[in-house]
């Protein structure tokens, strides 16, 4: 049995995430992204499942650059979530949560219910935690103030709070994508039923002063007729001006079209990074809702 890192406590969105391809796996909560990396890269745990982008709110910079920076572990799967955020309150406060003080939450969750906030809880500040199911702990551990959470309805169960209002977030096609993160290459074996297809994610650091670059980069996918899912830059952190590429291509490394790319991208003077190629999950609502027990 493998030990999974997970972004905790329990009932975030990650739990799920993680239940969905390690269901027999035993799941270890950690209280930031960093940590669970941290914890692959000491031998404490096997996997980690952290999440990387929203639909609404982009990329989860924090995860993309201490894999890129701290630490370099390999992408061996990834996990897609619909996002559903709920009201959560203690049970003492159901009749007057109109009256609610302040919102706790995770920054992401925060800004997805923000046209909520803003016209239906005007008067009430908000307020950051490192996760979902760490807002929904912190409410039921203050039965005596006027606060609630946003979380999901697996957080509700959790920690004994009621859904004040459900389904918050200001938009319908909301989803959250997790990597499955490990530290060597050998593989993980699922039984999970979501399997949708194969993703390669590539690091690609362009020369400098090399007029036209970026053109000719994608050109060495554009004429294999590789399809990209996305393609994102990020700073080196080493001066203005200075960035790295992130590559998904739609397919599963192979032995000639993505090897090819590589090769003609090294010619261009261009540092390549495999990031890793691994299976793509997908969840529907219904599975994302259930109450998971430990």
């Amino acid at each position: 049995m493998n030990k999974i890192a997970y972004l905790g406590p329990k009932g975030t969105f990650t739990e799920v995430a993680a239940k969905a391809v390690f269901p027999n796996d035993k799941r270890v909560p950690f209280s930031s992204i960093p940590d669970c990396m941290d914890g692959v890269a000491k031998g404490l745990v096997e996997f980690a499942v952290v999440p990387i982008e929203n639909a609404i709110e982009g990329s989860v910079n924090l995860t993309l650059d201490y894999l890129i920076h701290n630490q370099k572990l390999l992408i061996h799967g990834e996990v897609i979530v619909p996002i559903e955020q709920h009201l959560l309150v203690h049970k003492n406060h159901v009749s007057k949560w109109t009256k609610i003080e302040k919102v706790y939450s995770h920054p992401h969750a925060i800004a997805q219910c923000h046209q909520f906030l803003r016209t239906t809880l005007p008067n009430a500040s908000s307020e950051y935690m490192n996760s979902t199911g760490a807002a929904a702990e912190f409410v039921a551990n203050h039965p005596e103030l006027p606060i609630a959470a946003i979380g999901n309805l697996l957080a509700a169960d959790q920690y004994d709070l009621e859904i004040a209002q459900q389904k918050i977030h200001d938009y319908e096609n909301n989803h959250t994508r997790f990597v499955i993160l490990k530290s060597d290459e050998s593989d993980f074996t699922t039984q999970s039923p979501f399997y949708t297809g194969d993703k390669t994610t590539l690091m690609v650091t362009l020369p400098a002063d090399y007029p036209g670059a970026l053109h000719q980069v994608l050109s060495a996918f554009a004429w294999r007729k590789l399809n990209l899912s996305k393609i994102e830059s990020r700073p080196m952190k080493t001066g203005l001006g200075n960035y790295f590429f992130v590559i998904d291509v739609a397919m599963k490394m192979d032995d000639v079209l993505i090897p090819g790319v590589m090769a003609e991208l090294e010619a261009l003077q261009c540092q390549v990074k495999l990031l890793g190629s691994y299976p793509c999950f997908s969840l529907s609502k219904k599975f994302s809702e259930v109450k998971i027990k430990s």
